[in-house]
C-alpha cells in the first residue's frame, strides 16, 4: 500500500482538533477515529484493491457485530492511519490515549509481520506455504496477550473476503488456502462460530469454485419443499412448547457450505444423507427448559442415538454449549436440532467477544474473561497428540518475538533478546563477527531488547572476535554456548 501522505501534518491538525472537541480522559468516539483516519486513507487501496477507508469500515462493522464497544470499532481506522504518520505512537497517544494507540501499533506490527513473511515463503512451493502458515500461527499467539488485536486481524481478513466476494475478483490463492488454515480454525478455536463459517465458506468458494456452486445448487434445488417443512415443524414445536409456558425463539439453522462438503468427504456420504440439511435451533431462556424441548423432539420422532451431544453438560474446551440431536421423520429424513439458553446461544455466535469487558479508561492488561485465564486455554481443544503438540508448541510463542534480516528471512527469539542473538540465530559465525548492528535502519548498541516486526541488519568483520562482554546482556542458549565455547578455546590457546 504506497502513501500519498508525504507527512502527518494532516494527522496534526485533526489532533488538535481533536483535543478540543473530545477532553482528556473522555472516551474514544468511532466518529472522531473516522473523521482522523479519513484525510490519510481516503485516497489509498490495499493489495486487493479494496479502498482503505472503506476497508476499515468494514472491520469497524464486522468488529461491532461481534460485540465490540466503539473504541475498539474505532482502532480499525488507527490502524490504517498509523502507517501515514511519521510519528505514530506518540500521535496516536496525544490524540487518542496511550491504550489505543497501543493496540493500533501492536495490529500495525502484526500485519508488517504478515506481510513480510508471505514475501519470504513465496518462492518455495508448498513447503513455503507450510511454513508461512506455521509463523503466521505463532504471530498470532506472540500478540494474543492482547485478545483484541488477535480479533481485529480476523475482521481485517473477513473483510478482505467479503471485497473480493462483493467485487467477484479473485484473490490469491494463497490467501484463501491460509485463510483455511490458519484463520478460520483459529476463530472455532475462540468459539466465534459467525466468523468461522463465513470465512470457510468464502475461502472454499475462491478455492474450489464449480464445487462450490454444486453444493449451493443442490441446496437450492430443494429450498422450497424444505423451507415448507422445516415451517410447519417450527409451528408444531412453538405451539407444544406454548402450552407448558416456554416461549422459544425457533429458526432454521443456517447451511454451511464448506461444512456439508467436509461431511460428504469425511463420511463418504452421498448430498441427500447429510443431517444438517433440515436443520432447527432452538433457543429458550434457562436449561431446564432445553432438556424439556429435547424430551419433546424425541417423543415426537426416532432419535439418531449416535449423533446425540449434550454439550450443556459436557461443554467443549472453548465454553461452546449446547444440545445436538438428529432425528428421524416418518419418511426417514434426517433432521438437526440444536437447543441452547439465550446466554449459550450468544457465546455460541460471537465466542469469547460475547464477554467483551472493555470499559472507559480500563485498560486491555486488566481485562478478565470469567472462562479465559489465557488464550492458550482457549487453543487447548486438540483432538490428536499431533494437535495438542502443535498447541504446546505455540504457547511457547506467547514470550517470542519475531525479527526480519533485511532480506525478510524470519527470526523467533524469546523476548528480551538483542542483535547479538539475533546475529548468533542467523548463524553461528556471523554472531562470532559481529562489530554493530541496525534496528529499523538504526544503528544501535548491541544490548538493545528488540521487539516484534525489527528489522535486524548485523554489521560484522572477519577480525571481530565474541567479547566476554556479551554475556552479560544475550539471552539465547545459542549464543551464550558459542560465546563461552569461543572464550574457553581461546584461553587454551
Amino acid at each position: 500500500m504506497k502513501s500519498l501522505v508525504s507527512s502527518d501534518q494532516p494527522a496534526a491538525q485533526v489532533v488538535a482538533l481533536a483535543a478540543q472537541a473530545w477532553p482528556q480522559g473522555q472516551g474514544l468516539s468511532l466518529a472522531q477515529a473516522r473523521a482522523f483516519a479519513q484525510p490519510l486513507l481516503v485516497a489509498q487501496d490495499l493489495d486487493s484493491g479494496e479502498n482503505v477507508l472503506a476497508h476499515a469500515d468494514g472491520m469497524a462493522a464486522i468488529l461491532r457485530d461481534m460485540g465490540g464497544d466503539e473504541g475498539l470499532q474505532a482502532c480499525a481506522y488507527l490502524v490504517y492511519a498509523s502507517e501515514h504518520l511519521q510519528r505514530p505512537q506518540e500521535t496516536l497517544a496525544r490524540a487518542f490515549g496511550p491504550d489505543h494507540a497501543r493496540l493500533a501499533q501492536s495490529v500495525t506490527q502484526l500485519n508488517q509481520l504478515q506481510r513480510q513473511a508471505r514475501a519470504s515463503d513465496q518462492a518455495y512451493g508448498a513447503a513455503g506455504a507450510r511454513n508461512r502458515h506455521e509463523n503466521i500461527r505463532r504471530m498470532l499467539l506472540a500478540f494474543s496477550r492482547d485478545l483484541r488485536v488477535v480479533l481485529m486481524r480476523l475482521a481485517s481478513r473477513l473483510q478482505t473476503l467479503r471485497h473480493h466476494a462483493q467485487t467477484r475478483s479473485v484473490p490469491d490463492t494463497a490467501l484463501a488456502e491460509e485463510t483455511l488454515q490458519v484463520f478460520a480454525p483459529l476463530a472455532n478455536r475462540l468459539g466465534i462460530w459467525q466468523i468461522k463459517w463465513e470465512m470457510e465458506d468464502l475461502a472454499f468458494r475462491f478455492l474450489e469454485p464449480d464445487t462450490y456452486r454444486q453444493v449451493a445448487k443442490w441446496l437450492e434445488e430443494k429450498r422450497t419443499e424444505r423451507e415448507q417443512y422445516m415451517h410447519d415443524l417450527r409451528l408444531r414445536l412453538e405451539q407444544a412448547l406454548a402450552l407448558q409456558g416456554i416461549v422459544a425463539d425457533i429458526q432454521g439453522r443456517p447451511k454451511h457450505i464448506y461444512s456439508i462438503v467436509k461431511k460428504m468427504r469425511g463420511k463418504s456420504l452421498d448430498f441427500d444423507r447429510i443431517f444438517d440439511i433440515r436443520a432447527l435451533r432452538v433457543v429458550v431462556d434457562n436449561v431446564p427448559q432445553c432438556y424439556t424441548v429435547l424430551g419433546w423432539v424425541h417423543e415426537q420422532f426416532q432419535p439418531v442415538v449416535e449423533e446425540f451431544d449434550d454439550y450443556i453438560a459436557r461443554p467443549k474446551p472453548n465454553g461452546y454449549q449446547s444440545l445436538h440431536t438428529v432425528v428421524r421423520d416418518a419418511q426417514g429424513r434426517p433432521i438437526e436440532v440444536q437447543i441452547r439458553t439465550r446466554a449459550m446461544h450468544e457465546h455460541a455466535e460471537h465466542g469469547v467477544a460475547a464477554h467483551w469487558a472493555y470499559k472507559e479508561g480500563k485498560p486491555a492488561a486488566d481485562i478478565h474473561v470469567p472462562w479465559i485465564d489465557d488464550l492458550v486455554e482457549i487453543l487447548d481443544n486438540a483432538e490428536s497428540p499431533e494437535e495438542l503438540l502443535e498447541h504446546t508448541r505455540m504457547a511457547m510463542y506467547q514470550d517470542r518475538i519475531f525479527a526480519f534480516t533485511p532480506k525478510g528471512e524470519l527470526h523467533q527469539l524469546p523476548k528480551g533478546s538483542t542483535p547479538v542473538d539475533f546475529a548468533y540465530a542467523v548463524h553461528t559465525s556471523l554472531g562470532n563477527q559481529t562489530v554493530g548492528a541496525k534496528v529499523n535502519g538504526r544503528v544501535v548498541p548491541l544490548r538493545t531488547s528488540l521487539d516484534n516486526g525489527d528489522q535486524v541488519e548485523i554489521l560484522k568483520s572477519e577480525g571481530q572476535e565474541p567479547q566476554p562482554g556479551w554475556l552479560s546482556f544475550a539471552i539465547t542458549g545459542k549464543a551464550r554456548a558459542a560465546i563461552r565455547r569461543f572464550i574457553r578455546q581461546k584461553q587454551r590457546g
